[in-house]
């Protein structure tokens, strides 16, 4: 009689959500893929983006930047994820973006997790006698506009698959595997009493609780908040100098029986489940740079602290810009042994 292993493919996505959810030791939520960070720009800053999103990942970090943005853009990532663990996990992100004047910006997005192949062993022996491969993927669609000339706002909505694997565990019945859906909600302000700062705001993963097998235990999807501020230090024609401050916290509210609030109810009882001291460690601070010589050549380098998942990272960058074409590079360094440590990203950006 055949045993599926899924206990691998959830460690995995455990393993993986420690190091992208940030806020909690322990998981609190389910589809944790939607937390790990896209554009490779904002990777290279610390992954502090919010206020600034001037580009196609603008659909993830900000669908308020959306509304700012002009023309087309392609935006097109790949990352090896945690190659410390010495994995065949890889992720994936591709963005468009369409603007039409005097309406707004639409923009889709399709994000795709890779957690590697599973084997499945006999009941009582470690013989492999089949595999299956794990992923997690989403595909959405948003759009923004402009309230006035300083405000944008916008909203992603999107469609999330989970494949962890195609049989149940042990005798239960059902499948590893589901369906849901999520919005996310953005703002950005352009202050015009001071012209080189912006104010970002966004709100995601607002939907239904994932289940896979068993309705009882479902999980919250990880409701986040994200505000944050870019300030224009430098911005001549030949030099550009961006600093960037995001502070990002879970919104999720789970009881110690094991039961968790819906998201509608999470986003305010979240903010009490513990004492404010408590409360203010869940905030995690992502802070950066982005340097800019004649439009062409970037650097970037960035830091982010969350004290409770123990994850303070630091992160560098580049970019190159040709014509129509941003090519970008960023190295997370997070100490010897931090699965995330040494992950690079690469990303290809088409504007036309």
């Amino acid at each position: 009689m055949k045993k599926v292993v899924v206990l691998s493919a959830i460690l995995l996505v455990l393993l993986a959500g420690k190091s992208v959810q940030k806020a909690h030791a322990q998981s609190e939520a389910g589809v944790l893929f939607l937390l790990i960070s896209p554009g490779v720009r904002a990777d290279g800053m610390g992954e502090a983006f919010v206020a600034l999103a001037n580009d196609a990942s603008a659909v993830y970090w900000n669908t308020g930047g959306l509304a700012f943005l002009q023309g087309r853009q392609l935006l097109i990532m790949h990352s090896n994820w945690l190659p410390q663990l010495g994995s065949d996990m890889f992720y994936d992100y591709v963005a468009y973006t369409h603007h039409l004047k005097g309406l707004g910006t639409f923009g889709a997005s399709v994000t795709y997790l890779n957690m590697g192949t599973q084997n499945v062993t006999l009941e009582n022996s470690p013989q492999v006698v089949d595999h299956f491969t794990s992923y997690d993927f989403a595909i959405s669609g948003a759009f923004g506009t402009l309230l006035n000339e300083h405000t944008g706002v916008g909203i992603n909505m999107k469609v999330i698959r989970s494949n962890l694997a195609p049989f149940g565990a042990g005798k239960e019945k059902g499948k590893g595997q589901t369906w849901s859906f999520g919005v996310d909600l953005g703002i950005l302000y352009k202050t015009p009493f001071l012209k080189n700062l912006n104010l970002g705001a966004n709100l995601t993963n607002l939907g239904p609780k994932i289940s896979y097998i068993d309705v009882d235990q479902a999980d919250p999807q990880p409701t986040n908040l994200k505000v944050g501020l870019a300030y224009h230090i430098i911005n001549s024609k030949y030099n550009k100098l961006t600093y960037v401050l995001d502070f990002n916290k879970l919104l999720v509210r789970r009881y110690k029986n094991g039961t968790s609030d819906p998201f509608y109810k999470a986003i305010f009882t979240s903010w009490g489940d513990q004492p404010i001291n408590q409360e203010m460690k869940e905030v995690i601070t992502h802070t950066g740079l982005e340097y800019w010589y004649s439009d062409l050549i970037a650097l970037r380098v960035g830091y982010w602290y969350d004290e409770i998942g123990n994850v303070k990272p630091y992160t560098f960058g580049a970019g190159l810009k040709y014509s129509i074409y941003r090519f970008d590079f960023g190295y997370i360094a997070a100490g010897q042994g931090h699965p995330l440590s040494d992950t690079m990203r690469f990303s290809l950006t088409i504007g036309f």
